[in-house]
């Protein structure tokens, strides 16, 4: 039990992580359907970082690893999350056809980056591999029996963070204006660019978060080319069960977390052993409770008005 315990708040916080980012975005006015390879981008940095910083198992070293990690895959998603918004922003591109690019850019890229990097270390290794056999364990905390990963703690943080930036701050109340009615917001004098930007690089430095600590869950390697196993896309369905509100987003996060650490644990409950079910079945579960929850919530659902829409200055 206490292992699913575990599991569930260990992908409770990827998702929360993700989901956020989707969130944030999306009240800016910019459907950020890349978050699938923002994760993947985010978790490489990450992952690259664990491969070349030197790691001694001391406080300080522990510490020094966790904060180069976490910049690294927060660096490595804004960046790549300013793609989308230059294309959907600057350009006024289709928001759902850059965002499937990006998806599957993302993936490729991280592929050939890893690939080339381990041929040019081992002529004779052409793995899309990273290994970070030592490093992985700077993120772990032992507190009884209960092994309490760093990134649990992120993801909080970040719950309470973006719950106070985007309903107790102006610069929240101005991006959500830009969701809602951007020609409006831009009467009063705000800058409706700057906003949207904001909005996509906030989601980007959630998303690069959450891809590091997809990746860290209880492996020591990563095969770049299996991307995020569409946690991008489940993240979003958890931001539309949590009606695009920080609060009630953490709460689909714990829901869909837990039906995913099933497909890790199931292994440990007799009564699940008993009924003889493939393993596929219960790594599928996060993937079916989802296309059933939005089948039923999604017509109750209230996004943002205007996301999806490029702002258009001249339009009423």
């Amino acid at each position: 039990m206490l292992l699913l315990v575990q599991y569930t708040l260990v992908f409770a916080s990827v998702l929360l992580l993700v989901a956020l980012g989707g969130c944030i975005s999306e009240h800016s006015g910019v459907i950020n359907l890349a978050l699938e390879g923002i994760m993947v981008i985010g978790a490489l940095g990450g992952a690259l970082v664990m491969k070349f910083l030197p790691y001694t198992h001391g406080e300080s070293s522990q510490f020094l690893m966790f904060i180069c990690v976490l910049g690294a895959a927060v660096l490595f998603g804004v960046i790549y999350s300013t793609l989308l918004a230059f294309a959907c922003i600057n350009l006024k591109a289709d928001q759902t056809i850059v965002g499937t690019a990006l998806n599957m850019l993302g993936t490729a890229l991280a592929t050939v980056v890893v690939k080339s990097m381990n041929t040019a270390i081992s002529p004779d290794d052409h793995s899309s591999e990273i290994k970070y056999i030592d490093a992985k364990k700077a993120f772990l905390t032992n507190v009884g029996d209960f092994e309490l990963n760093w990134f649990m703690i992120v993801a909080v943080i970040m719950l309470v963070v973006a719950f106070v930036l985007l309903y107790k701050t102006k610069f929240g109340l101005r991006l959500r204006a830009c969701g809602e009615h951007p020609q409006a917001a831009a009467s009063v004098g705000i800058s409706v660019f700057k906003m949207r930007w904001a909005g996509v690089l906030l989601s980007g430095l959630l998303g690069g978060l959450g891809g590091i600590t997809y990746i860290t869950v209880g492996v020591s390697t990563w095969k770049f080319e299996n991307g995020v196993a569409g946690f991008g896309f489940l993240s979003l369905a958890v931001m539309i069960f949590g009606a695009w509100h920080p609060f009630k987003i953490a709460g689909a996060a714990l829901l869909f977390g837990l039906f995913r650490a099933l497909g890790n644990v199931y292994n440990g409950f007799d009564f699940l052993k008993a009924l003889n079910i493939p393993s596929a079945v219960y790594n599928m579960l996060p993937y079916i409770v989802s296309l059933i929850v939005l089948a039923f919530t999604s017509k109750k659902s209230r996004a943002p008005k205007a996301e999806g829409i490029p702002y258009d200055k001249g339009m009423r």
